[in-house]
């Protein structure tokens, strides 16, 4: 049990440093459309009981309001 777990953080560890070298070249706005959507991925899934629906559903708004927080004024 204990050897799965240490594979599982190494994973989860590895996936992350993945995920932030992906984001040095984009766009402050393309930065917060893809933190909206993951932030809003974890939620929708929390509040849906792990519904894949409410996974997706929670991903699109929230990348929706993340695109949304850094549009400039008008």
């Amino acid at each position: 049990m204990k050897h799965s777990i240490r594979k599982l953080g190494l994973v989860a560890l590895l996936g992350t440093s993945m995920a932030l070298s992906a984001c040095s070249n984009m766009s402050a706005r393309d930065q917060n459309t893809a933190i909206g959507a993951g932030l809003g991925a974890v939620a929708g899934s929390v509040l849906t009981g792990g519904s894949a629906a409410g996974t997706v559903g929670g991903a699109a708004v929230g990348g929706v309001i993340g695109n949304q927080v850094s549009k400039p004024p008008r």
